[in-house]
């Protein structure tokens, strides 16, 4: 896969999801997050897959860069998810 295909793939998918996540309702926004987490998962074990290559040096910075966002997000996706819940329950 050619350098200039690579990185046109990554400022549309940028692009897309800034726009995506800007148009979601603020109501619609936790629930979402949720349900975020799984897809979260998934990138989280390409993101180590990546840090785990050896092609060069570049590869392994940005796999772990992504393997710690990806962390990040799956993390902060379960503690909105538990507050979330712990609106519902009972006092």
């Amino acid at each position: 896969m050619g350098f200039l295909f690579a990185l046109t793939l990554f400022v549309m998918a940028v692009f897309l999801g800034f726009e995506l996540i800007t148009k979601v309702p603020p109501t619609l926004h936790t629930p979402l997050m949720s349900g975020s987490n799984a897809i979260s998962g998934i990138t989280l074990v390409g993101a180590v897959l990546a840090a785990g290559t050896n092609y060069s040096t570049l590869t392994t910075a940005l796999g772990f860069a992504a393997v710690a966002l990806a962390t990040i997000n799956v993390v902060g996706g379960f503690l909105v998810t538990h507050r979330m819940l712990g609106m519902f329950s009972r006092k």
